[in-house]
């Protein structure tokens, strides 16, 4: 049986690493390390192969050049999973020549505009025969999978609150820092009347040990566009993201303000340095993050109930959580599995125990709570 080959651009990057990680545990795959930087991805694949049970390569890529479709023509590629952010600002034109290669497109985006717009890109994906799918990450992939369990059985939800706050130890990309900088301190779309300002103010939120309290604020996700629609009851939706040192989270609250108040235009531009003063600290706090799903609203007798749940990452783990999505479709499509053909955000293809599957062996425990 030939081997799912399966191509993951920015592979040595900061989630590609431990995407390809998770996808050398599975058996049946050739998984071709791909980037601009020959060394980085020889080095990558030299550190894993020795225990992977997949085949590895890799190829110098650079997808926004020219002629990409050929490339993948050339080198047999069945899937490409795309892990190079921010996607605020990039355009279709990887996921446009997978489809003229014919080639099944998932990314790891969570920008609300890239990963609502993908289903331009439907009448290609339905001729190619291939899925083109966005979001495959916490949001809306994961967020999605719990509403849908949570809301199983329920008559009406009517709110849904979602949250995720990772350790101060834990790792983070230059990538995420710049695409939450994007809309700080910026009107977050399509909230009725409620114009509320990212990261403009914190409120808290208790988790389980060791985690405990944290502040969060207001974020940009896709989710708040795509889970009203989904569920009878049209519920409002509120995400907000942390950081565990609540003086950092007070920081981003006071760059909100500079930048609502028009001192400052954008701060993703500064990101590189952002997250190198950040790093000062990086020692501080803890290694634990989590996240959370809330669900309210009516059960199938007409009572008001509420429905929660949560995952709790430790030993610095929790960068791996964005990239189960993506392990599972990988497991689907080497199955086998009747996905049916077209682009859409990431919704709906994945089961909760499907992410539960795939952490086995990290430090990840995933629960509903009362």
């Amino acid at each position: 049986m030939r081997e799912l080959k399966v191509m993951v651009v920015g592979a040595y990057g900061f989630f590609g690493s431990r995407l390809v990680a998770r996808l050398a545990r599975q058996s049946g795959l050739h998984i071709v390390v791909a980037g601009r930087s020959a060394s980085a991805a020889q080095a990558l694949v030299e550190s894993l192969a020795p225990g992977a049970c997949s085949s590895l390569s890799h190829a110098v890529v650079d997808v926004m050049a020219p002629g990409l479709e050929d490339r993948l023509k050339a080198l047999e590629v069945d899937a490409l999973i795309h892990t190079s952010g921010p996607f605020q600002g990039q355009d279709y034109r990887v996921a446009l020549a997978c489809a003229q290669a014919g080639v099944h497109y998932v990314d790891l985006a969570d920008g609300r505009d890239f990963v609502c717009g993908i289903d331009v890109l439907d009448p290609q994906a339905k001729a190619a025969g291939v899925l083109l799918l966005s979001g495959a990450s916490s949001v809306p992939a994961l967020s999605s999978a719990v509403v849908d369990a949570l809301a199983s059985g329920m008559a009406r939800v009517s709110d849904i609150d979602i949250g995720i706050s990772p350790g101060n130890r834990t790792d983070r990309g230059l990538s995420t820092v710049a695409a939450i900088l994007s809309y700080c301190g910026k009107p977050l779309p399509g909230l009725g009347q409620q114009a509320l300002i990212g990261w403009l103010r914190s409120y808290g939120h208790d988790y389980p040990a060791p985690v405990g309290r944290r502040l969060l604020s207001a974020c940009d996700i896709p989710d708040l566009a795509l889970l009203p629609p989904r569920y009878a009851g049209n519920p409002s939706i509120r995400f907000g993201a942390g950081l565990e040192l609540s003086f950092l989270q007070r920081g981003m609250n006071a760059m909100a303000w500079l930048a609502h108040r028009g001192l400052v235009q954008d701060w993703s531009v500064h990101a590189r340095r952002l997250k190198r003063m950040a790093d000062w600290f990086k020692n501080w706090g803890s290694d634990a993050g989590a996240m959370h799903v809330t669900v309210g609203g009516l059960d199938a007798k007409g009572q008001a109930c509420q429905r929660g749940w949560v995952l709790m990452a430790g030993s610095g783990d929790g960068p791996y959580v964005p990239t189960l999505a993506a392990c599972a479709l990988v497991r689907k499509l080497a199955a086998g599995a009747p996905l049916e053909p077209g682009a859409r955000p990431c919704m709906g293809l994945l089961t909760l125990q499907d992410f539960v599957a795939e952490a086995q062996g990290l430090d990840i425990q995933i629960r509903e709570i009362a």
